[in-house]
This record gives C-alpha cells, structure tokens and sequence, in this order.
C-alpha cells in the first residue's frame, strides 16, 4: 500500500483515538490532577514502549544535539501543551477550548512557512480555513456566546497549548527522520514523565491514584496504552511522512470525535450542526491533501451561481 496513504491512516486513526482520549480524561480528570493525571498516562505509556525497545532503539549513536532537541520538544509536546489545555479548561467552557484548539493548523501553517520548513500553497490555506470554520459551525455558538472575565486568560492559554504542538509537528520531523518516530515518541515522552513529576507530587498525585474508582483506573490505562503510546506513535510516524500542517489538520477531528462517541456511548442527539462541522474538516483535510483539487471547489461554485442574462 502507498506509504502516504497509511500515514493520512496513521493521522486519521490517532485523531479519532485522541478524541476517544478526551472522554476518558473526563472520566479520570474529577479524581487526579490534571498534571498527575498526564504524569501517570506517559508514565503507562513509557512502560509499553520498554516493552518493545529492542525493536525501536537507533541504530547509530544519538549525538546530545538531537538528545537536547527530543528532550525540549517533549517538554513542549507531552508536559506543556496538556498542562495549558486541562489549565485553560478551568476558565473557559468546552465549546470555547474545542475551537481554541482547531487554531492549531493555522498556527502550523504560519510557523511552517515563517521558518522556511514547508511550502505556503493556497490549498493548504483553504484547507485551515475550512477545518476552523468546521469547528466554530459546531461549537461557536455556545463559545462566543461565553464573556466571562477569565475568558481571555482560557484563551490565551489554550493557544500556547496549540503553539506548542505546532512547533513539534514542524521542529520534530528531522529527528524523526534520523532516528525513528517511534525511538523519537518515547523518548520524549520521557523526558515529559521527568518535567512532570515535580508537579504530581506537588499535587498529592500519588495520593490520589490509590484512591481511583474502577472507571478511573480504567480511563487512565486506556489513556496509558491506546490512547497514550499506541496514538502518539502513530500521530507521529504520519507526520515522519506528511507535512505538518496536513497531518494536524486531522487533529481537527478529535473535538468531533468526543462529540460523535457521546452520541454513540451516552445517547447524546445528533444534531446538524455536528454532521455540517464534520463535512466541512474532512473537506478540508481532503483539499489540503490534493486529493480534492482546488478546481473542483471553483467548478462547484460555478454550478451553484445563478445564471445571468
């Protein structure tokens, strides 16, 4: 099978699962702190990765140049960017993070080209642009509708967040080149497990985690395997293949995701709104891709202009 087609795979299936992750954080998050609970989820993480070790350690020498470079970008990815989204979470509703959060290929996209890291094409534009108004259609009604006064301050930290995994996406891609996504995930992984545990401990995490429910434990392995190693390497093994902002672009689909389960496993109604949001990213993702070519935009346009005379 063609390599880019499994690694726009890899991309959909990690958003889909980050999407599942975010009801189980919802699930674990009333009973750890949030920086505990993103301590122990790479910690479970970190465990199975050992597991596999001799299959993913590099072949060649890691020179300390690439071992500082893992080690910021995990600190940025696995430790700052879930501290500054479950933080902005305690100032703004969900609706206003979930479109916080689809900034994240925009950001890309202007990081990507400022740097000289990817080329800026009209596709690519028109695919962010979609994928953010996909998102505000579903979730802007009730975000805009929020003015309360921390409201900047929720979003001001929900776009760190996002910033911090446009610098990934963009910065982490050699790396990966020369070491391999997998080696690349967990060691970065790890080097977030390190920056973390001041904070878990400073939070009484390890109290809190041997007084978890059923439905905590569980939440909190599933975000420790699938939703921890298992999304994480294949999120980065399609961005080791695909540019960045066509692979965040599918992080677009995790808000939706959450929203799509709650229909399926809580019997929350399918509204119009959600399936119109979701036509709109997966156009996007497709225009970004090539797959739809920009043309074919113009020729559905022409077709629903009035005729004139």
């Amino acid at each position: 099978m063609n390599r880019t087609l499994l690694a726009h795979a890899a991309a959909a299936t990690a958003a889909l699962s980050a999407g599942a992750s975010v009801v189980a954080t919802r699930l674990a998050v009333g009973e750890v702190d949030p920086a505990s609970l993103a301590f122990f989820r790479y910690l479970i993480g970190i465990a199975g990765f050992l597991a596999i070790l001799p299959l993913i350690r590099p072949k060649q020498p890691v020179p300390a140049s690439d071992i500082a470079a893992i080690a910021l970008l995990g600190v940025l990815f696995f430790g700052l960017f879930p501290w500054a989204f479950n933080a902005s979470l305690q100032y703004i509703p969900a609706s206003r993070g979930a479109v916080g959060l689809a900034t994240i290929p925009i950001q890309t996209l202007i990081v990507a080209t400022l740097f000289g890291r990817e080329r800026f094409t009209a596709a690519k534009l028109i695919g962010v642009v979609l994928a953010f108004a996909g998102i505000a259609l579903v979730f802007g009604r009730e975000a805009f509708a929020f003015s309360g006064s921390d409201a900047l301050l929720g979003d001001g930290l929900m776009l760190l967040g996002g910033l911090c995994a446009a610098f990934f996406s963009i910065f982490s891609r050699p790396v990966m080149a020369r070491h391999g996504p997998l080696f690349v995930t967990a060691a970065a992984m790890g080097f977030a497990v390190i920056a973390l545990l001041p904070l878990s401990l400073a939070g009484d995490g390890f109290g809190a985690l041997s007084k978890l429910s059923d439905n905590g434990w569980i939440a909190l392995l599933f975000l420790g395997t699938f939703g921890g190693s298992v999304q994480f390497s294949l999120f980065n093994w399609a961005l080791r293949w695909l540019p960045p902002t066509n692979t965040v672009l599918y992080l677009t689909l995790n808000p939706l995701t959450a929203m799509l389960l709650g229909v399926a496993l809580i019997g929350e109604s399918l509204s119009v709104w959600l399936v119109a949001g979701l036509a709109f990213v997966l156009l996007a993702i497709l225009v970004a891709s090539g797959i739809v070519p920009l043309r074919a935009l113009s020729r559905l346009r022409t077709r629903g202009a009035p005729e004139t005379r």
